[in-house]
């Protein structure tokens, strides 16, 4: 909730968010989203399959995980990554540069 906090104190609507590794990959699927940020674990699970979607469909995604970039798979080590707790001026460091591509 406290993600959900700060990124509408930065002016995002929230679409959807997820508990499960299995629902966020649906989610990533259907949702109409701008950007995604995917906690690297849900549950016990990773989101690596909902960010395979999610780069599959070209929508910009950045990992939340307390683990830094040793926590994301290899070939999704280029996806910004935000260590936590968030710092929300990194937060919103990474939402303008995806807002410029």
């Amino acid at each position: 909730m406290l993600v959900e906090d700060m990124l509408g104190d930065l002016g995002c609507d929230i679409v959807e968010s997820a508990a499960s590794a299995a629902q966020a990959e649906q989610v990533a699927r259907t949702a109409q989203i701008d950007f995604a940020l995917l906690d690297v674990n849900l549950d016990g699970e990773t989101s690596f399959a909902a960010a395979d979607v999610l780069r599959g469909r070209q929508i910009p995604f950045a990992f939340v995980t307390g683990y830094g970039e040793q926590g994301v798979r290899p070939d999704l080590r280029d996806v910004p990554v935000l260590s936590k707790p968030i710092d929300p001026r990194q937060l919103a460091g990474v939402i303008e540069a995806v807002e410029r591509t």
